[in-house]
């Protein structure tokens, strides 16, 4: 779950939760929109090249920016759309409206106590309710849900309630179809750019996150897969406070990665946080093939070790988790392996079986396609790597616009979009830890 609100927007007195009421608020975005493009275009009419160049990316940001404000202020879907466009708009809008669009990831105000507790009341009841003292401001607020702590009178059980926002469930079948709409009268996608991918792959995830059911029986996985590794440390889920609604689990203690404390931490304690953190992924990734796609910072806490003992690195949220086939998995095992021995037939087998390029490319779309692949894998050559001193991300961006400029460019299978947010989420983990980190023989031994 994203941030303290404490960090946030102010709260929010209560939700627009009717189909009728969302619409309508974004019918008046879109056509407000709509008077706005107009205006734009007849001003670039006038300005040569460069200025609407320059006019133009700062037309979008604007454009971003107003679309994130009242997604921000509607939540739920649509605010999930546009969190997925975050993501893929890498690959077609200006870096700077990626930028604002990002924001939807982590900076969404609370809602208030009263439009929040009859959830409690329905799902609950009331006896379950008088066993808890809930605190009324919220510990972590989201696009779907926020998150309340309690602690259980009868031993004084330190819990968390997850409590989802009233109508953000029904909602997701009209919000989508709004949102597109809405996104093609901002233009803020490419004219003839093919969307419908995106919504229905946002579509599918929106009702996996609505399922607590579903949430709870991955977070349970979790916890049992890393039941013996003293590294991790997984909430439990306490199912008498458990509904379609409502996932209560154990409060898990720990400190925020940018947090002084662990900032403080020595070289090599550091670096083992970001050891551990690595072989969590490829362990979700190759091993388990189920990934918690949602790297935010507020899904991941440190717990400081005493005496001696390791430091922990506590795992949060599983709402976003998503299982791939083996034969996904081991197409871009190919593709890891044959960028870092060389071999770019095996890239080349590796990327045509996930369906990022086809036999059919030129030779200079090939060559590009395996420069990056090489690329990407710089990390993992066998030294020590400094991964808050790396540019890479930027270098990866500019070399995935460029190859976007070709015909030959169409957007990523969506597998590829949700594990590359949780590749980067990794990357952003162990820059922020500072690790110096050589991770040539974990990756090696799993390729």
């Amino acid at each position: 779950m994203p941030q303290d609100p404490r960090n946030a927007k102010a709260g929010m007195a209560s939700l627009k939760t009717r189909p009728i009421e969302r619409n309508l608020a974004l019918t008046r975005l879109g056509l407000g929109a709509g008077a706005r493009i107009a205006a734009h275009e007849f001003a670039n009419l006038f300005r040569g090249k460069d200025g609407r160049v320059a006019s133009d990316r700062t037309f979008y940001v604007e454009q971003a920016q107003r679309l994130a404000d009242e997604l921000g202020r509607l939540k739920g879907s649509v605010m999930k759309v546009g969190q997925m466009l975050s993501l893929y708009g890498q690959y077609f809008l200006p870096e700077e409206a990626v930028r604002v669009l990002a924001q939807l990831q982590d900076d969404t105000p609370a809602v208030a106590w009263d439009a929040v507790a009859p959830i409690l009341d329905r799902a609950l009841g009331r006896a379950r309710l008088k066993e808890l003292q809930i605190e009324r401001r919220p510990l972590a607020s989201a696009s779907l849900a926020q998150v309340h702590r309690a602690r259980r009178l009868v031993d004084g059980l330190e819990l968390v309630l997850k409590i989802q926002y009233p109508g953000v469930a029904d909602a997701i079948e009209s919000d989508i179809t709004t949102m597109a709409r809405l996104i093609a009268m901002t233009r803020l996608a490419p004219k003839g750019l093919n969307l419908e991918s995106v919504y229905a792959e946002v579509k599918e995830m929106l009702h996996r996150e609505v399922d607590y059911l579903a949430e709870a029986r991955h977070t349970q996985a979790f916890g049992e897969r890393l039941a013996g590794d003293a590294r991790y440390a997984v909430p439990r889920v306490l199912p008498e406070y458990l509904s379609d609604q409502v996932l209560a689990l154990t409060f898990e203690p720990g400190l925020h990665v940018r947090d002084p404390q662990v900032q403080a931490l020595p070289q090599a304690r550091r670096d083992a946080i970001g050891q551990a953190a690595f072989e969590l992924f490829l362990k979700e990734f190759f091993e388990w093939g189920l990934v918690q796609t949602d790297p935010h910072f507020g899904n991941y806490k440190v717990r400081l070790g005493a005496g001696g003992a390791p430091d922990v690195l506590v795992t949060l949220d599983f709402g976003a988790t998503r299982a791939f086939g083996r034969g996904f998995i081991d197409a871009y095992r190919d593709i890891v392996h044959g960028a870092m021995t060389g071999d770019r037939d095996e890239i080349r087998r590796g990327g045509e079986g996930i369906g990022l390029m086809s036999a059919s490319f030129p030779a200079p779309v090939r060559e590009s396609f395996y420069e990056l692949c090489e690329l990407i894998v710089e990390p993992f050559a066998d030294a020590a790597y400094d991964w808050a001193a790396s540019d890479l991300p930027r270098r990866v961006t500019d070399r995935i616009a460029r190859n976007a400029m070709t015909r030959h460019f169409q957007i990523p299978p969506r597998e590829i979009v949700f594990l590359h947010r949780r590749m980067a989420g990794v990357f952003i983990l162990l820059a922020t830890l500072r690790c110096r980190l050589n991770v040539h023989r974990t990756l090696m031994q799993v390729l």
